[in-house]
């Protein structure tokens, strides 16, 4: 089998797309001013960020005042924890132990700086969220901050946006959405689902790395995360990376142009792997649900048990093929994945997680798979 170079981790981030790059190029050569400048060169630098923060509110159906521009999901998710439970007077807080780190670390740091109460979610045996259990938790505390992801990043579990906003509305909690695994790749219209906080990060859909935004609904009034300055509406001090501003508006209105193509494409891949892995591979087992209400763009499959698994994804990488064992911002990590353990997967079965983009291939999902069949065959 000849070697082919296959980039299947497109959870972890996704390359650029070449339009993307054609609309940020103009923006480093000649737009240098500094948007804060009240100058020409200034102004026409302030004019680009503006016209791209309306042009992603339209895709959300928000206002422009709404969106808060960051150096990515990262600092979007710090952003609606720590300003939510330091100065909106909330003392008990939920979520789960499948959240991504930058949501699951800094609500329990926040909480035991701030005494606040914590509690996690129950799920069920394919990681959802139990939502009767989410609201058994708000009815027997004090008015709560509600952080749960939409799609889970290493398995793939979707969570009803709206059914959990209107919970929320019904005990008054601040509800915080993760949407960086989903943003670009499903429409929102924030007007009516009830959603405080939602968090994006451009290079999950083939915008630059470096960049994201905050949603805050205009009814919460926070103060600054970042002091310094009064960019973002004093909200988020520092000169903003305008170049990275108009590539994240650039890739979010190319996502949004076909996304019902690009889910019927992608899901075939996925359902293709799945078909192959079971009809060859005897003992595969897949993590989360991803028959059910999953992302489209992931499938987390947990292999056969096998001495050498641990070798695994590094036959995949000496073949060519780019996937990995679960989140990229913990990959090196010795511990297995707290989502994995979360969800009560089996930690004999090496788990790899193949993620998939508009521009993967079925012929590139077939030579992964045959790389799988060849390392058990060898093992």
């Amino acid at each position: 089998m000849a070697k082919k170079q296959v980039y299947l981790d497109n959870a972890a981030t996704t390359p650029i797309a070449p339009e993307v790059v054609e609309a940020m190029i103009p923006i480093m050569k000649d737009f240098y001013g500094n948007p804060s400048s009240s100058h020409a060169f200034g102004r026409s630098v302030r004019a680009k960020i503006e016209y791209s923060r309306r042009s992603i509110a339209s895709q959300l159906n928000v206002s422009p005042s709404e969106i808060i521009f960051t150096s990515g999901g990262t600092e979007a998710d710090n952003m609606a924890v720590r300003c939510s439970l330091k100065h909106l007077g909330l003392k008990h807080a939920i979520t789960t132990d499948i959240e991504h780190h930058a949501v699951l670390d800094t609500v329990e740091q926040v909480c035991e700086e701030e005494n606040v109460k914590l509690s996690k979610v129950n799920l069920t045996k394919k990681g959802y969220v139990d939502l009767v259990h989410l609201e058994e938790l708000l009815v027997s505390n004090e008015r709560s901050f509600v952080s749960l992801m939409h799609a889970n990043n290493e398995i793939g579990n979707l969570l009803d946006l709206d059914k959990v906003a209107a919970i929320c509305k019904r005990y008054d909690a601040v509800f915080h959405t993760d949407t960086v695994q989903t943003m670009g790749h499903y429409p929102f219209d924030f007007s009516k689902t009830r959603v405080q906080f939602a968090t994006c990060a451009a290079h999950k859909f083939h915008g630059p790395k470096g960049v994201g935004f905050l949603y805050i609904n205009n009814s919460l009034k926070i103060p600054s995360f970042i002091i310094g300055g009064g960019q973002e509406r004093g909200m988020r001090a520092g000169t903003e990376n305008v170049y990275g501003i108009v590539g994240l508006a650039k890739a979010l209105d190319l996502a949004y142009e076909d996304v019902e193509e690009h889910e019927k494409h992608v899901k075939a891949l996925k359902y293709h792997m799945i078909d192959r892995f079971e009809k060859e591979l005897p003992g595969v087992c897949f993590n989360g649900d991803p028959k059910g209400e999953a992302l489209y763009t992931v499938l987390n499959v947990g292999m056969p048990p096998t001495e050498k698994g641990g070798m695994l994804l590094f036959n995949l990488d000496i073949n060519g093929v780019a996937a990995s064992g679960g989140s990229a911002c913990s990959s090196g990590a010795a511990i297995s994945s707290h989502v994995l353990q979360g969800i009560d997967a089996n930690p004999e079965c090496p788990a790899v997680r193949f993620s998939f983009s508009r521009y993967s291939t079925k012929e590139e999902v077939d030579y992964a798979v045959d790389c799988v069949l060849d390392f058990y065959n060898k093992k």
